[in-house]
């Protein structure tokens, strides 16, 4: 996946709440929320003028903000389907809310991978058969020892 399709994707589910994301589609989404609210920092910046921050007007950018309003259930939404794909509910994206510890594992539990074949919230986005990526799943044979 790409960035174009993950950005697609992600304002074409604004607000699905269900089903699983992967993990290039969260990082590339989360990437370019990155850039463009960078590149609305420095826009805001310069149509302030230098004296915006002698002044000491820093305050919120307008440009920004609205960006992120406009932003803000997207990124909701695929943090938790992205928490679904590693077999988590939403609810643990409230954990960036405890302070230092909180974001660190909640950053881990979105790189980390999801699990492979379905789970309790809809098919693997990968399309993976339930045995993994080889697609082998444990024999229903009874195991027979080896002498």
């Amino acid at each position: 996946m790409d960035i174009t399709t993950a950005v697609i994707t992600c304002f074409s589910k604004y607000a699905t709440f269900s089903g699983r994301s992967r993990r290039a589609e969260f990082w590339w989404f989360a990437l370019f929320n990155l850039g463009v609210m960078l590149i609305l920092a420095v826009i805001d910046a310069s149509a302030g003028g230098p004296h915006r921050w002698m002044m000491g007007g820093e305050g919120p950018s307008p440009v920004g903000t609205l960006y992120w309003l406009v932003v803000f259930l997207p990124s909701l939404a695929v943090t938790v389907r992205r928490l679904h794909d590693t077999d988590r509910i939403g609810w643990w994206v409230l954990l960036q809310f405890l302070p230092v510890i909180g974001p660190l594992i909640l950053i881990w539990f979105l790189a980390t991978p999801g699990t492979p074949g379905p789970n309790r919230f809809g098919p693997d986005p990968l399309g993976l058969p339930p045995g993994g990526p080889d697609g082998f799943t444990p024999s229903s044979l009874p195991k027979v020892p080896r002498r």
